[in-house]
């Protein structure tokens, strides 16, 4: 909403400072630390206003020690991190990117799947929650919309160049460009690594392949929204891990949005891709400054209402940015956490005996007696992110509005170099 106000301020009546604006990497670091404090200082207050409420987590009984102390504790704290998204997102992304708003449809909509199962566990007294074949419909539902965006809408593009990006005599040359609609992907560890899924399933005819691109999509975004739920079953776990998966996520963001870097690094360009950097900097602010209050021991679950929605979020950026076939790697504990349940399931029904001695994996480590550490470190880590984020924005502010050295070598000038960013 910022956004375009600021836009107008600079272009048009020219006022001094309006013009950081432009920038990405101020919008990103503002959008980081407005999401910290959200969480950490009104996280307390809606904590005490989700006890005032009963709204509490109902724990099985596992046999795991310590589990029963559980009881009780604030659930529903996934509408903290939804409201630590979106309000940055909203404050400083340009609401017009197509990308933006599929970010956003995205976190609302998982986010709703979440909260209807947290409610009917919470305040119907229903352990089971929303069965889960509703769980898949609704899973299945924004797998649909994100997939036809991403095929059909003109404005998910991709750029090709003719000729390599290159500085001589210290100007930038601006290459020849064609932006164009590919199903396009990238496959990590290798040169020259470019995957069309249009090669892939040609040979099932032009009028198959959008129907398999979405149901490549549906599967991603369901896999990965249930991978995260699984690993939800240990103080901080699916909360720390989502923050360093969504750092992953914004430095390719950074990257996949930037003519130069990208083309001197060989990754894809993606034309207005930079715009995520901004909701991937909110999602990293709001899983840090979830930690605070979810690191053991816990003072508040996310329950369904965050974990549907961090994962199914994860898998969206991942296929905009044309990055799915890394979410195993970047994913790694989530594909994990699911391989366990699914290996104890098919070996017990096989052989009556087990792998682990509990599934998810995370109780199998329980059970041989690893006990969580204490919630001093993952503060601390919240203390810093919060604290270099703010440094992050004044040396950006002091740098690219006040700081103007004459020249820049291999640039020819500063406002050459912080032109070329984006």
């Amino acid at each position: 909403m910022l956004y375009p106000i600021f836009d107008y301020l600079d272009r048009v009546m020219d006022i001094p400072g309006t013009g950081v604006f432009r920038y990405i990497s101020f919008r990103a670091g503002m959008a980081a630390v407005l999401s910290l404090i959200i969480t950490i200082t009104f996280g307390h207050r809606i904590i005490n206003w989700i006890r005032n409420r009963q709204i509490g987590e109902t724990v099985r009984d596992l046999g795991l020690e310590g589990q029963t102390q559980k009881k009780g504790t604030p659930t529903m704290g996934g509408l903290m991190m939804i409201a630590a998204i979106l309000v940055p997102t909203l404050l400083f992304a340009n609401l017009n990117n197509i990308y933006i708003i599929l970010l956003l449809v995205s976190t609302v909509w998982l986010g709703l799947i979440g909260f209807l199962d947290d409610y009917i566990k919470v305040f119907r007294k229903n352990k089971d929650g929303l069965k889960g074949r509703f769980k898949i419909v609704g899973q299945i539902g924004i797998g649909i919309i994100v997939g036809v965006t991403l095929y059909y809408n003109d404005d998910v593009v991709i750029r090709e160049f003719s000729t390599p990006v290159s500085v001589e005599s210290g100007i930038v040359e601006t290459p020849a460009f064609q932006d164009v609609k590919a199903l396009k992907t990238t496959i990590p560890f290798f040169k020259n690594n470019e995957l069309n899924y249009e090669n892939l399933l040609g040979f099932l005819g032009d009028s198959m392949t959008p129907i398999l691109y979405i149901l490549v999509v549906i599967f991603i975004i369901t896999a990965v929204s249930n991978g995260a739920n699984i690993t939800d079953g240990i103080d901080g776990l699916a909360a720390g891990t989502s923050a360093i998966i969504g750092l992953t996520i914004a430095i390719f963001a950074y990257l996949s949005g930037n003519t130069i870097f990208s083309q001197y690094l060989n990754i894809m360009y993606i034309p207005n891709s930079g715009e995520l950097v901004i909701f991937a900097s909110a999602f990293i602010g709001a899983c840090i400054g979830f930690l605070w209050y979810n690191a053991y021991p816990a003072q508040v679950f996310m329950g369904d209402t965050g974990s549907l929605m961090l994962g199914g979020v994860i898998a969206v950026l991942a296929l905009t940015l044309r990055k799915e076939l890394l979410i195993p790697v970047m994913c790694g504990i989530f594909l994990v956490e699911n391989l366990s349940v699914m290996i104890q399931v098919a070996y017990f029904k096989k052989t009556g005996k087990r792998v682990f001695l509990m599934a998810p994996i995370h109780h199998h480590f329980e059970k041989l007696g690893w006990a969580p550490i204490s919630n001093t470190r993952e503060r601390n880590t919240a203390k810093a992110a919060g604290f270099s984020s703010c440094l992050r924005c004044i040396t950006i502010i002091r740098k690219k509005e006040f700081m103007r050295p004459k020249s820049l070598r291999g640039f020819g000038s500063w406002e050459s170099f912080w032109q070329s960013l984006p």
